[in-house]
């Protein structure tokens, strides 16, 4: 039992060290601000870990935290997912259209301009 006190000490101690680090380590005073509240979250965190225990709650906070996590990272990939698939629908699509007009995009843009370029000059374009 007191070897456990001992390392909850120890650990609170060595998060508050590496915090006050990170302070000063901080460039700008604009974001000690946050720095201060995130970290002040985590501290809190490490205070109720052992009571948590006691009461058998640390596994259910962490099966919570766990399935959040899950879902977040799940929301990421398929998002990351839909748009790369847009992203190569719109490609194929393009492709289909060079295809069928025999000439990219690019080489039809340059035409026009040097079209656009030689009305404006005064020249005739045949």
């Amino acid at each position: 039992m007191l070897e456990e006190v001992y390392k909850w000490i120890q650990n609170i101690a060595v998060y508050l060290v590496v915090v006050t680090a990170m302070l000063h380590a901080v460039p700008g005073k604009d974001y000690e601000r946050y720095i201060r509240f995130f970290s002040g979250l985590v501290l809190i965190v490490l205070i109720f870990m052992p009571v948590l225990s006691v009461f058998g709650m640390k596994e259910t906070f962490g099966a919570i935290y766990s399935n959040q996590v899950y879902e977040k990272e799940r929301k990421e990939l398929e998002e990351a997912g839909n748009s790369y698939e847009e992203m190569l629908k719109n490609y194929i699509e393009e492709n289909k259209e060079e295809e069928h007009t025999g000439t990219k995009k690019a080489d039809t843009d340059a035409g026009k301009e040097s079209i656009k370029d030689g009305f404006e000059k005064g020249s005739r374009v045949y």
